[in-house]
């Protein structure tokens, strides 16, 4: 759409008032207030980029086609059917007539009600302009929404007698009227005009189609809701003869014809869409539980996330698998991951991207690539348990990574890994939000049907798929109609699945559900209340507007989120029941030091409510090994356990601490020390010693040809507890130290468009667009020796030039100037000069809205204005 379009005769005319309508959207833009602007660039924050120069500009931009793609996408449903209604109506269409068109014959009360307010969402997004006695469409909205052979329209309908009738013959147009019973005309234009105005007169029409046939009405109606076109045969059946004859359908090409819109609207009753929608789908309730249940249900499960996090990340401290080459995990690593943590594939998926996303997780960026934790997960694990999961679950709620894709295929058939680059998908946060909104607006307690929850979401954005397509962003396979039309079916054509099972934000809503469950956000399908504090929601509890937490910022609300949910978390415990099976019971979460000593110490055998550990030879000696010593062990049991030690594990202690360390490992390549000969003996006499390459070079010594790793594990797999020791004889202490990251930051949620622009930036935009319209508006006075042609810039010479903005900034006046910058773009402005000296203007430059100095030999020229208009 062409700037000369928008805003031809841009000014109001002498002798019209300021409440002339008008007759372009730049002129309905300009009759906007500023709070009308506002708007207009929070709905649509890519008109900002850059800042419009005036309104003009502003109107084109608005115009083009990629970003009245993305508008339309953003309307709801009833929003998308008033304008695809608007797009088969007349250009202009009175208000009645959109309204007819949407209520059909009999009138539907509730469209009649919700109608100003859809016509007013597009007004504000500027899809839609004019009076109610004459509402344009957008251009390019109309040729995105209007129905064509190639993009056929949701409502069904077919082209206009005269667009179908636009290549035929004269002839056959005469015979077609003929055969209606119209009387015969001179030209083609005025027999397309009869044809469409019998077929629009209820009257007339009915008295034809009573004297059609059965089986020919019965070809309208397979036709009437859509699509319109059907094949025929070269000797078409009888019934389908009569409807041609008279021009009920009319041919688009030899063997295909088409039902124009105006019968259809006729048998339709005048209605153009078949389910009108007004009102967004109820919301259904599946069950109902007490609000305390429902948290200390999502407290649970907020605890086994921190729980699982950090016991998966603790298994990477040492370093985890290795990076694909293309980015991401293994399948196998990710299997490995899934038994470990005791799930499926699908949740191991979900808490690699959670950890990824809070930035707990990274590559280390090495030549052989492995993931590990981050310097911030040792952060993260000094922080209270409930700030904890604050902070994995705010980078949840705005992250655009989807784990719920891991495991499909990207449009090249590769397999989508977890932790991989190709997971990012910009509607996930929006989705998110929405959802978990929705929820909030049940009754505290109660459990919303997923079913309802998802016609609710594709009410609010059906995503239509003609139009992203059209725009050329659409992923192939993905059903963006949200109405469960595949893609590349427009005509509505389903391949068995279930309607609105395929679309993006259907699947995203549905691992919303899931994911919000396993965070503990949601208890038993209900909102926590932690989580309505999360999303700036009032609480159930709240005592004033003060408490509610609307508009404070993401970090307040995750402080008031973890503080509602501390004290629903289990308190952390400090002693374990020791049991004479070898066995500890920890008896709820284990304060970190506690917990830390004790996975030193045994193993983990179940985890659960209460978590078992169980102590073996290969665990103590693991704790020995790390520098523990008998009697401390037996210091820390007594000082942490609520039962007596039990002899046995009393005797595994002392048992494994007498062995241990009796054997010295050193590098020789490797050497074995013992003060007891007849122990090396034994050793050298084992068969299982053979691959150590073991030979005696002092009675209490014994030299090897493996390394010092690969002898201490030989020897402990023959079942002895040798311990390493340094160069100068001491005892080795091997503690696991943790292997991290360099510092690495989260990463940045990949944007659904431009950001949406805050308060400050609205407001010096739409003072900036006003300064621009001001000035590009404004009646110049041309200087009589030169007249400048409309629409070029004003040229004068250097000696004219000084002397008119001399003048100017002694009066005080505005002046129009050209200007040439040093790129070399030429622009227009006008200037209230305030001081000329040294070859430099300094003035008010009221298109800019700042004070600027320009150079005077870059001025093209100067022309007063006719009048002060700035």
């Amino acid at each position: 759409m062409g700037i000369g379009e928008l805003d031809r005769e841009a000014h109001v005319p002498e002798g019209t008032g300021a409440a002339a309508a008008p007759r372009t959207l730049a002129e309905a833009l300009r009759a906007r207030g500023d709070e009308g602007l506002a708007a207009l660039l929070r709905a649509r924050p890519d008109l900002l980029s850059p800042v419009p120069n005036d309104l003009t500009q502003l109107a084109t931009r608005a115009g083009t086609r990629g970003s009245v793609v993305r508008a339309v996408e953003r309307l709801d449903r009833f929003a998308l059917q008033t304008a695809e209604a608007l797009a088969v109506a007349p250009d202009p269409a009175p208000y009645p007539v959109l309204l007819a068109l949407l209520t059909g014959d009999d009138g539907d009360p509730e469209i009649e009600a919700a109608l100003p307010g859809a016509l007013a969402l597009l007004r504000e997004q500027a899809l839609v302009w004019g009076e109610d006695e004459r509402l344009k469409l957008v251009r390019t909205a109309r040729e995105i929404l209007a129905p064509s052979a190639q993009h056929p329209s949701p409502t069904g309908l077919g082209p206009t007698v005269a667009e179908a009738t636009s290549g035929m013959s004269p002839g056959r147009v005469q015979e077609i009227i003929a055969a209606a019973g119209l009387p015969a005309t001179h030209d083609p234009v005025s027999a397309v005009a009869a044809l469409a105005g019998l077929f629009t007169d209820r009257d007339r029409m009915g008295a034809l189609l009573d004297s059609a046939s059965p089986e020919a009405l019965g070809v309208l109606d397979r036709l009437v809701w859509g699509p319109p076109y059907g094949e025929v045969s070269a000797n078409p059946a009888p019934p389908v003869r009569w409807l041609r004859d008279r021009g009920l359908l009319l041919p688009v090409s030899a063997r295909t014809m088409v039902l124009p819109r105006e019968v259809a609207l006729h048998l339709r009753g005048g209605r153009a869409h078949r389910a009108p929608e007004p009102l967004p789908p109820e919301l259904g309730v599946l069950r109902e539980y007490r609000p305390q249940v429902v948290d200390s249900a999502a407290a649970g499960q907020a605890h086994v996330t921190l729980a699982t996090v950090e016991e998966l990340l603790k298994s990477w401290d040492r370093g985890g698998p290795q990076v694909l080459r293309a980015g991401g995990l293994a399948v196998r690593d990710l299997k490995r991951t899934a038994a470990a943590l005791d799930v499926t594939e699908e949740t191991a998926a979900f808490w690699l991207e959670l950890c990824y996303g809070a930035g707990l997780l990274a590559s280390d960026g090495e030549a052989d690539e492995r993931y590990a934790p981050t310097p911030a997960y040792d952060h993260w694990l000094d922080l209270p348990p409930a700030e904890r999961w604050a902070l994995l679950v705010t980078p949840w709620l705005t992250s655009t990574r989807t784990p719920g894709l891991v495991g499909g295929q990207d449009t090249k058939g590769r397999t989508l890994a977890a932790l991989g680059p190709d997971l990012d998908r910009a509607p996930a946060p929006e989705v998110r939000h929405r959802v978990l909104e929705l929820l909030a607006t049940l009754p505290p307690g109660a459990a919303a049907d997923p079913e309802t929850l998802f016609a609710r979401l594709r009410w609010e954005r059906p995503l239509r798929g003609a139009a992203a397509a059209q725009a050329g962003d659409g992923k192939p396979g993905e059903d963006k109609h949200g109405d469960g039309r595949p893609d590349g079916r427009p005509d509505g054509r389903s391949d068995g699945r279930p309607a609105g099972a395929t679309d993006l934000r259907s699947r995203l809503a549905r691992w919303t559900l899931a994911e919000a469950e396993l965070l503990g956000l949601t208890g038993r399908g209900a909102l926590s209340g932690p989580a309505r504090a999360l999303l700036n929601l009032p609480l159930a509890e709240a005592a004033s507007p003060a408490d509610h937490g609307g508009g404070v910022e993401p970090s307040v609300a995750a402080g008031r989120a973890a503080t509602l949910l501390a004290p629903l978390l289990p308190e952390a415990v400090d002693h374990v029941l020791l049991q004479a099976d070898l066995t500890a019971v920890a008896p709820g979460p284990l304060r970190r030091p506690l917990a830390d000593a004790l996975a030193v110490l045994a193993d983990v055998e179940s985890k659960g409510g209460a978590t078992v550990y169980r102590f073996t030879p290969g665990s103590v000696r693991r704790a020995l090994d790390a520098g523990q010593t008998a009697s401390d062990l037996h210091e820390f049991l007594k000082a942490h356990s609520r039962t007596p030690v039990p002899q046995p594990l009393a005797y595994l202690i002392d048992d494994v601490a007498r062995r241990h360390g009796h054997l010295r490992v050193g590098a020789a390549s490797a050497y074995v020390r013992c003060d007891d000969d007849a122990v090396l003996g034994e050793i050298l006499a084992d068969r299982r010693s053979a691959a150590l390459g073991l030979r005696r070079i002092a009675p209490t010594v014994l030299a090897a040809q493996a390394d010092p790793a690969s002898l201490l594990d030989g020897l402990r797999s023959m079942g002895y507890a040798p311990a390493a020791e340094s160069a100068e004889g001491d005892v080795l202490i091997t503690r696991t130290d943790a292997y991290r990251t360099p510092a690495r930051t989260a990463p940045v949620p990949v944007p659904d468009g431009p950001p949406a622009p805050d308060a400050t930036l609205l407001g010096a935009a739409v003072r900036a667009i006003r300064a621009g319209d001001r000035a590009a508006t404004a009646v110049r006075k041309e200087p009589a020796a030169a007249p400048a042609a409309a629409g070029t810039l004003p040229r004068t010479s250097a000696a004219e030039t000084l002397a008119t903005v001399q003048a100017a900034a002694m009066t005080g006046s505005a002046v129009w100037i050209g200007y040439v910058n040093a790129e070399g773009a030429a622009s227009q402005r006008v200037i209230a000069p305030v001081r000329v000296e040294g070859g430099f203007v300094t003035g008010y430059d009221h298109t800019a809205d700042e004070v600027r100095t320009y150079p005077l030999h870059r001025i093209t020229g100067v022309a007063e204005l006719a009048d002060e208009q700035v």
